[in-house]
């Protein structure tokens, strides 16, 4: 886990929240880092260049019921994890988040370790906590925001005792 974003990497994150750079690399940053992900069987991605911590979620489709994975930016918070819904400021919540509504159950690897968590959707003052922390690591979740005119959910994961 970071400390959050050098200067330099923040520098970056000014030009990815430009909305012809983000719509760029949208579709296909995930594939990316998932290639990298199993080529270092689960202890690197390309994303972790910019600052943030990358994890593998394992959720059961809230349609098809079948598992699926998706590397994603994670906000740890000591044994809790938070997961920004923003799908870079699509006017669509992402898969995942329907996913972990219907089934709350799911995996995470991190650091080619894989722990059960139990999702809930973060509200009121839990949810701004968390929206501050995800704004210290990337302000152009602010961007995100206003592009997608929703509000954007954040995820709180628990591990599973």
């Amino acid at each position: 886990m970071n400390l959050g974003p050098n200067p330099l990497q923040k520098l970056f994150h000014q030009f990815l929240m430009l909305s012809s750079v983000t719509a760029f690399f949208a579709p296909w940053v995930h594939h990316v880092d998932q290639a990298i992900l199993k080529l270092t069987k689960g202890n690197f991605t390309v994303t972790e260049i910019l600052g943030w911590n990358i994890v593998q979620l394992m959720t059961v489709g809230a349609k098809t019921g079948q598992y699926r994975t998706m590397p994603l930016v994670a906000l740890f918070d000591g044994e809790k994890i938070a997961l920004v819904a923003s799908s870079f400021g699509r006017k669509h919540h992402p898969g995942w988040y329907y996913n972990l509504k219907a089934n709350p159950e799911c995996e995470v690897q991190y650091r080619g370790q894989w722990m059960s968590y139990i999702a809930h959707e973060a509200d009121g003052d839990e949810r701004e906590k968390y929206w501050q922390l995800a704004l210290f690591y990337y302000a152009g979740y602010e961007n995100y925001k206003e592009r997608a005119g929703r509000r954007i959910p954040v995820i709180v994961l628990e591990q599973k005792r």
